[in-house]
């Protein structure tokens, strides 16, 4: 028994524990589309009208955003147009890549490949973003039971069918070559005895067609397409990040105005094609959530695309991963992959009864867990937030000892690390800002739809998976596009010479503030979050 767990926690694990076998045997009946509907209605985050605002300026006006965006996206750029000397860029590039996450590297490979001069600027280090942090798996129809055609109807119902058609279809039709062209780069997915891909169900899916690489299989994608990166020689410029897209005086994207994140020293890129690979959101921790994000997730590709002009769409959906961690205080929203709910754990409340089916829809599930540690007052407390038992020991008990070990060692470790043996006892869980559903408006060809030679890929483009996503659909979303907007930029970059370069963009964005009556001292992009005084995450 963990010896920090309160008396009262302590009453709440026994009736988990006297319920195991009975709650094993049994299995909640998945919700109808209208149970679901008035559950998301009254619980989910996205429909808590108080943490929104609407738009005032820019592509999107009228538009309701979290109340976080709205105030970077309507705030101040970071420089003044007149203080950078465009004339003199400091780096020339066909494709510049902004961000060295999975979609950015997959970018990078692909023009590459295609004989672009490729340059990547990144924040923090290459490979520090969310692509390293995911856990679960990557979806693909590639089993004789399966078709790109299911996957389609999962993904587009899982996404309240608000998915651009074309963008999903491309998905899910590129996911098999997706997982061959993975395994020859060299990432090791999990395989049965007899060698064959092993595949299990995610929340929604009908088939299963998770392929993983135990629980950390992001990071396995990861470790590869970096190493495919260095080995490329593709010029990598670390602990850099674009704080502004130049354009030229077409209106075309052509460079970006970088800054060093150590001295703060400003330089000019100029490219022939940008691509955004910015990545997410969670660290802006809209409405006081806990976020599974890594640290630079500030929704800076938002910033950098709408002040230019581009058009977001479906920004006001956020996706909460279910069960981040809610105890210890030490990994508070660190995520806890939906794998274990695939391989049999079930969420449970304080009095040890499971209240949802463990493989609804993330959004479903979410809020299905808020309405029990809110209204239904079930929620077990831990400290300052609260939580709901997801009942691991089941997992062994139904695939056998040591299935854990096997399956998810890294959130075996995880836990262990604070003294927990999640093979023995329950964990805590609540929701946890995991993932940005909507992003920058791209057609097709990753092209955004308002600014040509602008590409996007990976978390900051939006449209593909509707206003709700499916697990395993982001890390095959990085690598299907980021592959497309690579080839696609390097070879839009062959026809092109750049005209004069302009910032006017910023002066334009400036009157149209000052016309709307926008007064605010913000500066944005964000780059890293704010820690200090104290402003850590709460839950509401």
């Amino acid at each position: 028994m963990h010896h920090t767990y309160s008396e009262k926690i302590k009453e709440s694990l026994k009736l988990v524990e006297a319920m195991r076998e009975k709650n094993i045997m049994s299995e909640p009946n998945r919700m109808t589309s209208e149970q679901k509907n008035n559950l998301l209605a009254s619980f989910h985050p996205d429909y808590n009208e108080k943490y929104f605002d609407t738009l005032k300026i820019g592509p999107n006006k009228g538009d309701r955003v979290p109340v976080e965006l709205a105030n970077i996206l309507q705030s101040h750029s970071r420089i003044k147009p007149d203080s950078v000397d465009l004339t003199k860029p400091d780096f020339e590039t066909d494709v510049l890549i902004i961000g060295g996450g999975g979609a950015g590297a997959v970018a990078a490979i692909e023009a590459n490949n295609a004989g672009a001069n490729v340059t990547i600027v990144t924040k923090l280090r290459m490979g520090d973003s969310n692509t390293i942090m995911a856990e679960g798996g990557i979806q693909a129809a590639d089993k004789p039971n399966d078709s790109p055609e299911i996957h389609f109807l999962d993904a587009f119902g899982g996404g309240h069918f608000a998915a651009k058609r074309e963008l999903l279809a491309k998905l899910v039709y590129n996911a098999p070559e997706t997982i061959l062209w993975l395994e020859k780069l060299g990432v090791e997915f999990d395989k049965d005895d007899s060698g064959d891909m092993s595949t299990t169900h995610g929340g929604g899916t009908s088939r299963k067609r998770m392929h993983a690489a135990k629980d950390y299989t992001g990071a396995e994608i990861m470790r590869t397409l970096r190493d495919e990166v260095i080995n490329r020689q593709i010029n990598v410029i670390e602990y850099t990040s674009a704080i502004e897209l130049v354009l030229d005086k077409k209106g075309n994207a052509a460079g970006a105005i970088l800054m060093n994140m150590e001295s703060g020293k400003l330089m000019v890129a100029k490219a022939k094609t940008v691509i955004i690979a910015t990545g997410g959101a969670g660290r802006m921790h809209y409405q006081g959530f806990p976020t599974s994000n890594h640290y630079g997730a500030t929704a800076d590709g938002l910033v950098l695309g709408y002040r230019a002009g581009a058009k977001l769409i479906y920004v006001e959906t956020l996706q909460y991963h279910p069960t981040g961690a809610a105890y210890p205080n030490q990994i508070l929203g660190s995520l806890v992959t939906e794998k274990a709910r695939s391989l049999g754990a079930k969420l449970v409340n304080k009095k040890g009864e499971v209240f949802v089916h463990p493989l609804e829809t993330r959004d479903v599930t979410t809020a299905a867990i808020i309405r029990e540690c809110s209204a239904c007052d079930n929620g077990v407390d831990v400290g300052d937030c609260r939580g709901a038992w997801l009942d691991t020991p089941m997992i062994e008990k139904i695939g056998g000892e040591g299935t854990i070990q096997k399956r998810i060692p890294a959130m075996l470790r995880m836990f262990q690390k604070y003294g927990i043996d999640i093979r023995k006892e329950p964990i805590l869980v609540y929701p946890t800002l995991h993932y940005q559903n909507g992003g920058l408006d791209i057609d097709e060809n990753c092209m955004s739809t308002s600014i040509n030679n602008l590409f996007v890929a990976g978390e900051v483009a939006g449209g593909i998976h509707g206003k709700n996503r499916l697990m395993g659909n982001s890390l095959l979303d990085i690598i299907v596009f980021g592959r497309s907007a690579g080839a696609n930029a390097a070879s839009i970059a062959k026809q092109i010479t750049l005209g004069e370069l302009t910032l006017s963009h910023i002066e334009k964005y400036e009157e149209e503030m000052l016309s709307a009556g926008i007064t605010t001292s913000a500066v944005a992009p964000k780059l890293l979050p704010d820690y200090t005084n104290n402003k850590k995450s709460t839950q509401k």
